[in-house]
């Protein structure tokens, strides 16, 4: 499953990024950096429904989306376009990701960054405060209940938001029992990356209206958009869509709009 290959490939650049800095050393590191002050979260909790545009060369189902990829120059656009968030493939295996596609992002852009990638390991937070991200993903398939609460914690110290991101009902179920103040709803299955568009209206009645409510992945059209806003998202991410779009801004524009009059 591909899953489980991210998780062990993600397991093993921990230990390769420990062998050039401890794990003791980067969470003194991260602990020195200014608290950050949750404005990811902050952010979704707007009224309207926030629109987190994602930064993405390439994925194990879709292959290279961008062969041209001035990532640096497309967050510029997304955040000209209105983007309310950022999200950043730092995963260098399957997404050709990377650490400096982040902290390159992070001078360019004033809005908050999400590091999307597979934490496996909490010395991965300390790294995303080190990049400059606002905010992590925790994946409940890869993380048991216990863990997801640890790394949330470790989050709250550094000042960092955590979309805690589920597939099924169980997986909402241990993302609150964890303590999770954002939930991702995925609308991909990461064990076979097939998509049911379905599945984030079909599981938005099992969280609560507390908690904030992320749907991800297989925005196409301004119906996907509408569909979503009507079924009570705080915020929807969009990456291939809008990677794909010479008109970012337009595209953004009108998903706003069904998402507004939705």
């Amino acid at each position: 499953m591909i899953l489980d290959e991210l998780a062990a490939y993600s397991k093993l650049r921990v230990e390769q990024a420990k062998q050039q800095l401890s794990f003791e050393a980067i969470k003194e590191k991260a602990m020195q950096l200014p608290k950050g002050d949750f404005r990811f979260e902050r952010i979704l909790s707007q009224p309207e429904v926030s629109f987190i545009c994602e930064v993405k060369k390439a994925s194990p189902s879709k292959g290279i989306i961008a062969e041209q990829f001035p990532y640096k120059e497309i967050a510029r656009q997304y955040e000209e376009a209105g983007a309310d968030a950022i999200s950043v493939l730092t995963e260098p295996k399957w997404f050709l990701g990377s650490d400096e596609y982040l902290s390159e992002i992070r001078k360019e852009v004033s809005l908050p960054i999400l590091r999307k990638d597979f934490t496996v390991d909490a010395y991965q937070i300390y790294e995303a405060k080190l990049l400059g991200a606002d905010a992590v993903l925790l994946i409940c398939a890869i993380l048991n209940t216990k863990t997801i609460h640890d790394y949330l914690q470790i989050c709250e110290e550094l000042g960092l938001s955590a979309i805690v991101e589920a597939h099924e009902e169980a997986e909402i179920a241990s993302a609150i029992k964890a303590g999770a103040k954002i939930i991702g709803v995925n609308n991909r299955n990461l064990k076979n990356f097939t998509v049911n568009f379905q599945n984030c209206t079909s599981l938005r009645k099992y969280i609560p209206e507390h908690i904030l409510f992320v749907a991800e992945s297989g925005v196409k059209t301004v119906e996907d958009v509408a569909s979503l806003a009507n079924a009570g998202a705080n915020a929807i991410l969009i990456g291939e869509t809008l990677m794909r779009s010479n008109q970012k801004k337009e595209l953004l524009h009108t998903f706003r709009k069904a998402a507004q009059t939705s």
